[in-house]
């Protein structure tokens, strides 16, 4: 069954604006549709299947905030992004207990663009269960436990640092739950404006406080029969968690304003960088709370920790960058490689992404060289009186990384040495070569088990 991608609405009545901002959406792989006002938009809606807006506020005729009241009214809980000047940044905050999901400040790059739209955009009806790449022996145990877990209505608690991948375990467990039909609805906790967080995770009535102007579901009610991600849950205000405490125990939620609580059929995850036990020491965070989320604790591995990762995530990420730059086919060097596998990754999975698409921008041909990757060099600390700095790898040290690498591949794929040397994008010539100089040098042996 061929996918159905999930369909943006751009409005915008600056024409060429509106043809870049579309340009760069589809370029990304995103489904779009286009209005140059309010009417028109409210038109499309009325015919297409739309799962997001992105409305410009400045528009003649109807502006993009009572655009958003019009379309609350009859698609409440519908992703709505405003773009809006920076002298109207506090208005567009108060758009949001309208019901707007987040606001971009002009002017942005399109990756600010693309990483909102990522962030509220409802996943495509396939199984994305492909995309979760683990061959690094941790991940594979992290992946075990989930595939326990994932099949109960348990709690899970992700924790890890930051860009280590928690949102994707979170979409791998729904994706494997009973629940991988209904929606998954993420939200960053530390995005939401404090004022805010209340009516945003709840929901309001019409009138409930001054601006609201239309009533709004909460992302509890959105998330109806699906799964809710609640990430950076320590950053939710400390006078906000007794009533999440409340929401997550009874199992009903009461929106601001209203005479009434509404069932809930919500499977609850939550995920977090910080040491959450040592928030509750300090009084941060609600120690009843705590031990609520942490029924099933799931602790994501840094990507320094997850070595055999880094190779198939790289080549993962060429692959998922090929609309953004606009072009496919790239490949990586073995040189590339070693840089790759050599490198600590501070910033984890989500440095890798950016260092990739880099690559890939600055590559000339399809191949990705050590030089593409401009990734950055150690900080060399001032040595203590009598001590001395350690020296840069010498060129016989890179040769043992890369023979390394080499050997772990060659013993991960069982000795494939056709798969070895696709992975490692070098030629199964050069590989048959570099083989028989370890063979040479007592490194490499065929008749031993690999």
């Amino acid at each position: 069954m061929p996918e159905r991608r999930p369909k943006i609405l751009v409005v915008e009545d600056d024409a060429a604006l509106r043809e870049a901002l579309t340009d760069t959406l589809e370029l990304a792989g995103q489904a779009v549709v286009s209005a140059p006002d309010g009417e028109a938009a409210l038109a499309v809606l009325g015919r297409e299947a739309v799962a997001m807006v992105l409305s410009d506020v400045q528009m003649p005729g109807m502006d993009g905030h009572q655009l958003l009241r019009r379309v609350m009214a009859v698609r409440p809980g519908i992703p709505f992004i405003l773009m809006t000047a920076y002298g109207q940044i506090e208005r567009a905050v108060e758009a949001m207990k309208d019901g707007a999901a987040d606001y971009l400040p002009k002017p942005f790059e399109p990756d600010r663009l693309l990483a909102v739209v990522a962030r509220y955009l409802p996943a495509p009806d396939e199984d994305r269960a492909g995309e979760m790449v683990a061959e690094d022996i941790r991940m594979r145990a992290v992946l075990t436990m989930a595939d326990r877990v994932a099949a109960t209505d348990a709690t899970v608690l992700l924790t890890g640092e930051s860009g280590v991948g928690k949102e994707v375990v979170a979409r791998y467990l729904h994706d494997h739950s009973a629940r991988r039909n209904g929606p998954f609805v993420a939200v960053n906790c530390a995005a939401i404006p404090e004022n805010l967080v209340e009516a945003t995770l709840f929901g309001h009535e019409k009138g409930a406080f001054t601006g609201a102007a239309a009533a709004y579901t909460g992302k509890f009610e959105q998330a109806q029969g699906g799964t809710l991600l609640l990430d950076e849950v320590s950053e939710i205000p400390i006078n906000i968690q007794a009533k999440l405490l409340r929401v997550l125990q009874e199992k009903m939620v009461e929106r601001l304003g209203a005479r009434s609580a509404t069932p809930l059929d919500v499977r609850v995850l939550a995920a977090s960088n910080r040491d959450l036990a040592n928030w509750v020491r300090e009084g941060r965070f609600r120690e009843d709370l705590y031990y609520r989320i942490n029924v099933f604790p799931l602790e994501i591995p840094p990507l320094r920790e997850r070595k055999a990762d880094v190779l198939p995530l790289a080549k993962h990420f060429l692959k998922a960058h090929a609309g953004l730059v606009g072009r496919d086919g790239f490949s990586l060097s073995a040189g590339a490689g070693v840089e790759l596998a050599g490198y600590d990754w501070p910033g984890n999975i989500r440095e890798l992404s950016n260092v990739m698409q880099r690559a890939m921008i600055l590559a000339a041909g399809s191949r990705i060289e050590p030089d593409n990757l401009m990734l950055p060099r150690r900080s060399r600390p001032t040595p203590e009186p009598g001590q001395e700095l350690e020296a840069e790898p010498k060129p016989a040290q890179i040769k043992d990384m890369e023979k390394t690498m080499i050997l772990e591949t060659l013993h991960r794929l069982n000795g494939s040495r056709k798969r070895t040397a696709e992975e490692l994008g070098i030629s199964e010539r050069t590989l048959r070569y570099k083989l028989q100089k370890y063979r040479e040098e007592g490194e490499f042996d065929d008749e031993c088990s690999l």
